[in-house]
């Protein structure tokens, strides 16, 4: 018999012995797809891959349009020839029993009096999967591991966004090395999205009404776990041509694109919850982007309940909490009257308030005519509890925005802090946890958030810890291999120099990785400053060293193009062609293993002005090491066995001088302490200082900067006050 017919008859056998038809079996996997649950379920991403590795991996990952290319029968067949089955229909139990327990979770426990009024979480971009492009950097992810993290404790919480059908750009490096961006239509039918429906099962369309006419938006759901979170979409008839392109882009367009963007966000957003049905106990406004939202919960309270407007505004702000993630001046959106008044003056007439009392609202000071509308101003007056995101930046913070209450000192300014986490099902290389599995408590998965589970590393065989981490090194550098060959092959280079990307880097050399968004202050080139030292490192034969940059820069931004292109140009210089490497177009997937693979994560920002960085909470988990300056939550996280530090926590007042003193304490600390450790092997070629710190990193850091802990943090500090509940910890202020 012919496999072909065998495959066949092993199909007619299980239909015929379980009564599934190929409709059935397809639904099944069809219903996996649609939440996004599966993406941090390691079992279930290898059975979509299983289905078809080529293609999955070409679909960025996307099991939907996967799917979508099989009949029922052939998939039916496909699960006969890879043996399915039993994995499919054990996945789709798993998700089921997963969305029906909401009683047996920490969030029942803890936070309880949010069943009835839960979290209404706002933020203009959620990282979730590569396959869904609507985030940018960290900003997104940290929205998507927020909202992940909620629904594995069972916290009742709900996103609100905005869909981009063009996403954040695609980055293509042309021959001289200089970025160039595309943009690229996403088909909706590809996406685990499906119209929200109202009461009567109707499709929910928002109009927000502006001087110059009406803004339409339909309303998406999008299933994260038990989250849900709803997409707005300005792509509706009935809106005049451009604002139906309003949100094609991410970040995209000039200061009105932005103002209408985030009134779709704010405003639209709350209306969304209403004809939802939905009524908050908590708006968490995740940066200024959304702190529109607030004036229209207070229209809402006016309207309800007969409130005027100073009471309904007190009444609001105590159900209000707002997150600032920037140190940076520039990077807080400012209006000027004009637009203020064109987008908001029909909502002001609602709220009874003149045009000057709106503006004060966003201003420092209320009666500076010449002072712009600031929309971190505005979220930091409409809440009651404000927090940064790294103990660091809460000092930043209040230090920033102390002219806002200038009968304080700035210790007792309103602005706490909690640290920023990482989803750790989502980051974490599926072989790391099955490492834990075999030596952490059973039921390890769902208490991550406990520091005392991560004790049990020191138990592991080191052995066995540093071979996980050699296999996920070698994926590392073989997924590296295969971008930059076809980065070449786009480029028309010649079959010599595609031949020489597929042979990059030393699987046995000291590995750094650097990639985030191509900001100046990040400095990317910080360890160029000294061309021919930083060569004399990477070529050492004896303890060589290699790195791996990637990462955007925003389209406008000049500077941070030129670092690109100075970094991607080392290619051409022999002493670093095939020791240091830049691979395009970073998101999601290329984070994922560089964070899984590398030895060491570099970040070397200006202090302060990193105002947590996630990054390298998520190299923590799968045993690499962090070597920073003491900024963000790095400055909270070192304690001199568990990574590096460069510098020793201060700034000069002076930047150049500030620049050369870390670029000179880089070289210093990898020259001397970073290289030497990795190479000091014993007997049986073990670097046992370095596993030793790898697992003091793992025990210390793992806990503390989870996104379950952050979550955690966040409804006792925040969530249950605002809500009217108790709260265990009052350090955000």
């Amino acid at each position: 018999m012919s496999p072909k017919a065998t495959i066949r008859q092993a199909t007619v056998e299980y239909s015929s012995w379980t009564g599934v038809t190929p409709e059935a079996l397809y639904e099944k996997c069809l219903t996996l797809a649609k939440n996004l649950w599966w993406s941090w379920q390691p079992e279930i991403v290898s059975l979509f891959r299983d289905l078809d590795p080529v293609r999955f991996r070409q679909l960025g990952h996307n099991p939907i349009a996967l799917l979508a290319e099989m009949t029922p029968k052939q998939l039916q067949e496909r699960a006969a020839q890879m043996v399915l089955y039993t994995r499919i229909n054990q996945a789709h139990r798993r998700l089921n029993r997963y969305l029906a327990n909401r009683q047996d979770t920490w969030g029942a426990r803890k936070a309880g009096v949010l069943g009835s009024a839960p979290v209404a979480y706002f933020s203009t971009e959620f990282g979730l999967h590569e396959s869904i492009p609507i985030y940018s950097g960290g900003l997104g992810i940290l929205a998507g591991d927020h909202i992940k993290a909620a629904s594995g404790l069972g916290v009742p919480l709900v996103g609100i966004g905005l869909f981009y059908d063009q996403g954040y750009f695609k980055q293509q490096l042309d021959i001289d090395g200089y970025q160039r961006e595309e943009y690229i239509n996403t088909k909706v039918e590809d996406l685990p999205m499906l119209p929200a429906l109202d009461a009567k099962g109707a499709p929910i369309t928002v109009s927000i009404d502006t001087r110059d006419g009406k803004l339409l938006a339909k309303v998406w759901l999008i299933h994260v776990g038990r989250t849900p979170l709803y997409l707005l979409d300005c792509d509706v008839e009935g809106n005049y041509p451009h604002d139906r392109e309003l949100t094609s882009r991410l970040y995209g367009g000039d200061h009105r694109t932005r103002i209408r963007q985030e009134l779709v966000l704010g405003v639209g957003g709350v209306k969304a919850l209403r004809t939802l049905g939905i009524t908050p106990g908590v708006y968490h406004l995740n940066e200024g982007h959304s702190a529109f939202a607030p004036l229209q919960v207070i229209w809402e309270r006016m309207h309800d309940d007969g409130l005027g407007f100073d009471d309904a505004l007190r009444s609001v702000a105590q159900q209000t909490v707002f997150t600032t993630h920037t140190p940076v001046p520039a990077g807080h959106d400012r209006f000027d009257s004009r637009l203020i008044e064109e987008h908001l003056g029909p909502l002001r007439d609602q709220l009874g308030i003149t045009h000057e009392q709106l503006m004060g609202l966003g201003r420092v000071e209320p009666q500076n005519d010449g002072e712009r509308f600031c929309m971190t101003v505005i979220g930091l007056k409409l809440s009651r509890r404000a927090n940064a995101v790294s103990s660091l930046h809460g000092h930043v913070s209040r230090r920033m925005w102390a002219n806002l209450w200038p009968w304080r000192v700035e210790e007792e300014i309103p602005i706490g802090h909690i640290t920023n986490g990482v989803h750790t099902p989502s980051w974490l290389a599926h072989q790391m946890q099955q490492l834990y599995d075999r030596y952490f408590v059973s039921d390890w998965a769902e208490r991550m958030g406990d520091p005392s589970i991560w004790q049990k590393i020191y138990e592991v065989d080191p052995g066995e810890l540093w071979e996980t981490h050699i296999v996920l090194k070698s994926t590392l550098l073989d997924f590296v291999r295969r971008r930059l060959s076809r980065q070449c092959r786009r480029r028309g280079e010649d079959d010599e120099t595609v031949d020489a990307a597929q042979k990059v880097l030393d699987p046995g050399a000291l590995t750094i990785g650097f990639a985030r968004r191509f900001a100046t202050y990040k400095r990317a080139d910080l360890i160029l400053r000294n061309l021919d030292r930083f060569g004399e490192i990477v070529t050492n034969e004896k303890h060589p060293v290699q790195f791996i940059f990637s990462g955007k820069a925003h389209p406008a931004d000049e500077p941070g193009k030129n670092l690109i292109k100075r970094i991607a140009n080392l290619r051409f210089d022999p002493r670093f062609a095939g020791r240091v490497v830049f691979v395009e177009d970073y998101d999601i997937n290329v984070g994922r293993h560089l964070v899984q693979g590398v030895d060491v994560w570099l970040n070397n920002p200006r202090r302060p002005l990193e105002a947590s960085g996630t990054s390298g909470q998520k190299v923590v988990l799968n045993g690499g090491l962090n070597c920073s300056v003491l900024d963000g939550w790095w400055a909270e996280a070192y304690n001199g066995m568990n990574g590096f530090a460069i510098g020793k926590g201060r700034h000069h007042v002076d930047q150049e001088r500030n620049d050369a003193r870390d670029a000179e304490d880089l070289l210093r600390v990898l020259q001397e302490e970073v290289i030497p450790i990795f190479y000091d092997l014993d007997d049986h070629g073990l670097p046992r200082p370095w596993i030793e710190r790898m697992m003091n990193s793992i025990a210390t850091l793992a806990a503390r900067f989870s996104a379950h802990r952050m979550v955690m943090d966040y409804v006792e500090k925040a969530y249950l006050i605002a809500a009217g509940g108790e709260s265990s910890d009052m350090s955000v202020r």
